[in-house]
Formats: structure tokens, sequence, C-alpha cells
């Protein structure tokens, strides 16, 4: 299960982004900055995961709460919009730094990524707490938070997958579990504390829960290496290799995942305000339905990869992106507060799963092992600009002929997010065709 037991393992550094070593092969030669040790090494290195990903994407994924906040009660003058280019920003930096961590991540620069990215992220929530105008809030939770944050991803993952040889899969299921477990903790933390204290202190008590847990990972993540043998790089990875952008099965993994993408977060975006204005909840009700939905990504995001242990990742993937786009159309008969919660928690539970499963798929997609690190890195910077113009696309539909964010048309973000998901999905059954003719994969992988 782990590199290897008592003793320190040789990894290459390609391994350190995201799922490098296939699951039946050990590391053949060291490149690394750290060389990794021990069981205890890689259960640290999942528990600091999960916090970083309870930290960057939790906050994105309780999002719908401040979105839902800010268009009902603080910058009411805003459009919807508007509004959700605050979270798609913080997404697409969060997603597109890999371009650049990665590299630094190759030539020894973790310890350095995840102290600058934790800093940069809980300054940009405290400086939230004295925001009042749009462009300040824009500024400090899209921009700054998302700068750090993009800091932080690859090297929680990359620590993951180069300490895991065999269920790679399950064990980034787990550390990325910690996504919804953070989307619950504080969308209830938003919900209980706002009235009470009022929203600048609600986000600094956010910003203070941030820093201990970044505080924790840190020590998890980076104190075993501290006692890891120091080795010399010898391999630098490059930010592009041109002959992706040449490969029929790089483009056909990037659009898919690119659609999926563009459809996955919109309704973890528009949920509670849903809840709002057409089902005339409360706002602690509409918080409520978000965090079912989380909690039921935390279930399915550790059983959906179990089940592409056994059965295939790329199975997993398409069967979660087909229902997860179905899902979404379902959306439209939501019409009562108990089909309304179903709906939530099944698109949590089916979808959570999109996030872990696309980098176990890549192992097979790209052919040349020593290059694995940047096709990926190439492809899901690509996947990202879906996160950021995804929710923005749906806000904009779903306003026309509307009066105002209580008044928004969720038929357009319903269908929109629907029919890109199922695209999405069917584009990764030609991607199975492919893998198939081009690299002679064959059977479930």
């Amino acid at each position: 299960m782990f590199s290897e037991k008592g003793k320190t393992a040789p990894v290459d550094p390609e391994t350190t982004d995201l799922a490098h070593i296939t699951e039946d092969e050990e590391p053949s030669e060291v490149h690394s900055t750290f060389a990794v040790k021990g069981k205890l090494h890689g259960c640290l290195q999942v528990l600091g995961a999960f916090f970083i990903f309870f930290n960057v994407w939790g906050l994105n994924l309780s999002f719908g709460t401040f979105q839902s906040f800010y268009a009902l009660t603080y910058i009411p003058s805003s459009t919807s919009s508007d509004i959700a280019w605050i979270g798609t920003i913080q997404s697409w930096l969060l997603i597109v730094g890999g371009l650049l961590s990665g590299p630094l991540f190759d030539l020894g620069y973790n310890q350095t990524m995840i102290m600058v990215g934790s800093i940069l992220g809980v300054t940009g929530i405290m400086m939230l707490s004295l925001a009042h105008e749009y462009y300040a809030i824009f500024l400090s939770q899209g921009v700054c938070v998302g700068l750090g944050f993009g800091l932080l991803y690859v090297p929680a993952i990359a620590l993951v997958s180069r300490s895991f040889t065999t269920r790679r899969a399950v064990a980034l299921g787990i550390s990325s579990s910690g996504a919804p477990v953070g989307g619950i903790i504080y969308t209830t933390m938003f919900n209980q504390i706002l009235p009470k204290v009022g929203f600048p202190w609600t986000v600094r008590l956010v910003g203070f829960v941030m820093l201990a847990l970044f505080i924790a990972a840190a020590l998890m993540l980076l104190w075993p290496e501290r006692h890891s043998v120091r080795v010399k790089v010898t391999q630098r990875r490059s930010l592009i290799d041109l002959r992706a952008l040449k490969d029929l099965p790089f483009w056909s993994f990037a659009i898919g995942n690119f659609f999926l993408y563009l459809g996955y977060i919109t309704p973890f975006y528009y949920i509670p305000t849903y809840a709002e204005t057409k089902l005339g909840t409360s706002s602690a009700m509409a918080s409520n339905v978000l965090m079912i939905s989380q909690a039921s990504s935390v279930v399915g995001r550790v059983v959906l990869t179990l089940f592409a242990h056994y059965y295939g990742s790329m199975i997993a993937w398409i069967v979660c992106g087909v229902l997860s786009g179905v899902l979404c159309i379902c959306w439209i008969s939501a019409d009562s507060l108990v089909r309304f919660i179903l709906f939530a928690a099944f698109y949590g539970g089916i979808s959570g799963a999109l996030i872990p499963l696309p980098p176990s798929v890549f192992t097979h997609v790209c052919p040349d092992p020593k290059s694995l690190g940047t096709w990926l890195g190439m492809a899901q910077s690509l996947s990202s600009f879906a996160t950021l113009v995804g929710p923005p696309i749906a806000g904009a539909l779903a306003s026309i002929g509307a009066d105002g964010s209580a008044d928004l048309n969720y038929l357009g973000i319903q269908l929109f997010s629907g029919i890109v998901m199922c695209f999405g999905a069917f584009q990764l059954i030609f991607l199975w065709y492919l893998l198939y003719k081009k690299r002679g994969k064959t059977g479930l992988f």
C-alpha cells in the first residue's frame, strides 16, 4: 500500500504530480527533493491533505451561502452573474495555479508554497472582513484567496500521490473528502454565527479556523520530510510539452474534463438561493440543504473511489458524469422541499467523485511516464477555465427576463449544467475508445 515500510523509498519526480506511478509498479529512481518513508508518513500525508482540502475546496463549496447572502442582503445591487465571478475566480486560480506549483514542487519548493499559500489564504479572508463593496470582496475573496489556494492544491495531493503505489485512488478519495467536510463546517459557521456577530466577525472566525488547520496541515505534511533523506534534483519539469497538443487522447481528456467542470460547481452556487426564492425556505434551511449535499459528497467520494479501485476509474468517471448531468436536468422537477433535498443529496454524492477520478485515469492517457506531470498540468489548466466561466454563464442565463436575484429563471441553470455535463461524459466514452485504439488499453482501468 505504501512505498516501503520502515525505510526510505526512491521517488521519481513526476510522481509529485497527482498520479504518476501506476498502481502495479514501484518507483525506481530518486529525483525528488525528499524521499518518502514509512506507513506513518503516508497516514500523516493523507490527514494533512485532508485539512488542505478542508480549507481550499471546503470554502469554495460553501460559496453558495456567500452567494445568497451577497445577492439578497449584502450587495443586492450586484447581479448574480457578477457575484458568481467572485467564487469562480477563486476556483480558477486554485486549479490553474497547478501549472506553476507543479514545477515548483518538483524543484523542492513544497515547504515554501505551503507556507506562502497559507498566509495568502488567511490574509485574503481577513481582508474580506473589512470589505463593503463589490470590488473589495472580489479582490480579497476571489483573487487573494485564490492565489493562496493555488499554491496549496498541487503540493497536498502530490505528497499523497507519491506516498502510495497501490490504492492511490482510495487515498486521494479520502484526502479529497475534506472538501465537503469543510463545506459543511464553513456553511454551518456562516449560517449560525452571522445573525449573532455580523458579517465581519463571522468571516474573521472562519479565518482563525483556516489558520489553525493550515498550521496542523503544514506540520503533518512537512514535519515527516525533515526526517527523510534529502536527495538531489536531477530532472526539471517544463511547463508545456508540445507533443501533448498533437495527441488526440490528451485533447479528448481535456475536453471531457472541461465540460464536466463547466457544470459541476454551478448547482452548489445556486442551491441556497433556489431554496429561498423558489421554495420559500428560511436562509437557515437553505444552508441546511447545501450541507446535506456536501455531507453526501463525503460518502460518495469514498464509496465511488473504492468502486473505481475494483472496477476501473474510467468506468466510474463516465457513470458519475452521466448521472450528474441527468440529476441536474431532474432538478427541474424539484418543486417541493423534499424533492429538492433528494436532488441535492444525490447530486452531492455522485458528483463529488469527479474531482479525484481524473488523475487516476490520466496515467493511461500520457504515453510517456516521464512527461506525465507536464501533460496533466496542461490538461488541468485547460479544464480550470470551465470553473471560471461556468457559474457566471449559468447566472447570466438565469437572469434573462428576471427582475433581480430574487426572481431568477433557474431553468437556464438546470439545463445548462445538465447538458454540458452529459456532453462531457459522452466525450469520455470517446476517450475510452481512443485509449483502446491508440494506447492498446484493454479491460477495466
